[in-house]
């Protein structure tokens, strides 16, 4: 049990990738007051975890209805996290972050809106940046694969663990980076890409042997 804890809780990790949501979070939030960023992490993940849990939870129902076997899905997931990881470990994933958090800026500046009432909790906090096609791909993947309510518990345990250190992470985001620094994150980025690749090859190679089982 501790063993499927740990597995998921590590693929969590680096899926959602709480380094890499932290400085874009402290980016969209710039300038506004402590209350206004609590309520914006607190809100980022709720929105985030009720997205996920839908998807782990009637996710597997509505591939059933499309008429796509889980292996399949296993397969593609794996291809999925595989891209994502590729990007993280050449640092595509952050550029495409800061590009998405830099043309919200530009929104609000060009509607002359202030920061306060600006809502990022939703787009692009919620979505895609923490529940995007990769993390709702690994949600569906990881609770496929429990068996019986025991083991479907633990991936949720793992699941609330990762979204609890991400609300902390996205509440000390910016004493965060002035203590990390962007060559430290970007080190950290590229680590938990490698990991990635090999937890996204370890889906399709299930996915493939399971199809021919």
């Amino acid at each position: 049990m501790l063993t499927l804890f740990i597995s998921a809780f590590v693929t969590f990790f680096v899926v959602i990738d709480p380094p890499g949501c932290a400085p874009i979070f402290a980016g969209l939030t710039r300038g506004t007051s402590p209350d206004h960023r609590r309520a914006m992490a607190f809100r980022s993940v709720m929105v985030s975890a009720g997205i996920l849990l839908v998807f782990a939870l009637v996710g597997e129902r509505f591939l059933s209805a499309m008429g796509i076997s889980l292996d399949a899905f296993r397969i593609a997931g794996g291809i999925m996290l595989f891209l994502i990881a590729l990007e993280m470990v050449f640092e595509k994933r952050t550029q495409r972050r800061e590009e998405r958090a830099e043309g919200v800026l530009r929104e609000a500046e060009a509607e002359a809106r202030t920061m306060e009432e600006e809502d990022i909790s939703v787009f692009p906090m919620a979505i895609p940046m923490i529940a995007g096609p990769g993390s709702i791909a690994t949600t569906m993947l990881l609770t496929s694969r429990a068996h019986g309510l025991a083991e479907t518990a633990i991936v949720f345990a793992a699941l609330g663990s990762m979204l609890l250190i991400l609300l902390l992470a996205l509440l000390a985001a910016g004493p965060l980076m002035r203590v990390l620094g962007h060559k430290i994150e970007a080190m950290i980025t590229r680590i938990l890409g490698v990991i990635l690749a090999a937890l996204a090859a370890q889906f399709v190679i299930d996915g493939i042997r399971q199809s021919f089982a």
